[in-house]
């Protein structure tokens, strides 16, 4: 297996960095992996990914900062989910041949900027979706993020208020109980998180029309026609495996999994179990 770092331009300039596993034999196909809010490529649970899918199955793995994380530049007061979607045009694009497809493996929000990519008329190649818990709030049975969160987020980023955002964020829109941010503090996580807070507006900017807690509107995901495997976790909360059925019955061409035992950690072995088969270009979808 060998790394190797590349850049590439979006369609609006911003820089896009990303990491390229390449298998040491012949490769099954390709995947980029696409993170959560506060994900950065240079995190180790993203290489373990990364790693596990490249050297166990021989998968091409492609990580990536997502704008405003890591080494990738950032839009500042820009934030829309079509320039995410370029974001990872430029990526594939850069790495495919013409009539190649590449697969998408998103987790969190990263699984419904997948889903969005993969419906897209500014991506090219996409062949099929796996997406991890993708956060969507369909009912009001558990936390369902306030009316202004756009606004009052957007008020701490310009305000240079990195703390403030990445507890507002966790507690108001994730739905975290404010007690355990207060441990994160202490914890070397905290500062990761603090680096990458104002990119959260761009997490926020995917997420906002799907966390009303009202039913997914089928007219929304109709355009992705490809196959996407919806996975949540037995250990995960219940507002996760309700979200990720919600949307797995609203796409065309969707199968929900259930893997027990598993919690929302996207380096979980086994959800990288019950992925690669699906990820592996010779698996049928």
């Amino acid at each position: 297996m060998t790394v190797t770092t590349r850049t590439v331009k979006s369609a609006d300039g911003t820089a896009i960095v990303y990491d390229r596993f390449s298998p040491a034999g012949a490769t099954t196909g390709t995947v980029v992996l696409v993170g959560g809010a506060f994900s950065r490529r240079d995190l180790p649970k993203t290489a373990e990914m990364a790693q596990f899918l490249c050297a166990d199955h021989d998968l091409t793995v492609l990580t990536y900062d997502r704008r405003g994380r890591g080494d990738s530049g950032d839009s500042p007061g820009s934030y829309d989910p079509d320039q995410e979607c370029d974001d990872l045009a430029a990526i594939i694009d850069a790495e495919l041949a013409d009539g190649e497809q590449v697969s998408l493996f998103g987790w969190s929000s990263g699984a419904v900027l997948a889903l969005r990519a993969a419906g897209s008329p500014r991506v090219r190649g996409v062949g099929r979706v796996v997406a991890f818990e993708p956060p969507f709030v369909v009912d009001r049975s558990g936390h369902v993020p306030p009316a202004d969160l756009t606004e009052r987020l957007h008020e701490l980023i310009r305000a240079g208020q990195r703390a403030r955002t990445v507890h507002y964020y966790m507690t108001r829109a994730i739905g975290v109980h404010p007690f355990f941010t207060t441990l994160l503090r202490l914890t070397p996580v905290w500062k990761e998180r603090t680096a990458v807070a104002f990119s959260t507006a761009h997490d926020w900017a995917l997420m906002a029309p799907f966390t009303r807690g009202e039913p997914l509107d089928t007219a929304d995901w109709a355009r992705v026609q490809v196959p996407v495997l919806v996975i949540a976790g037995g250990r995960s909360p219940a507002v996760l495996r309700t979200g990720a059925r919600a949307i797995a019955a609203v796409l065309p061409h969707a199968r929900y999994a259930e893997v027990p035992g598993l919690t929302p950690d996207p380096a979980n072995e086994p959800l990288l179990e019950a992925s690669q088969d699906f990820l592996t270009a010779s698996a049928p979808a």
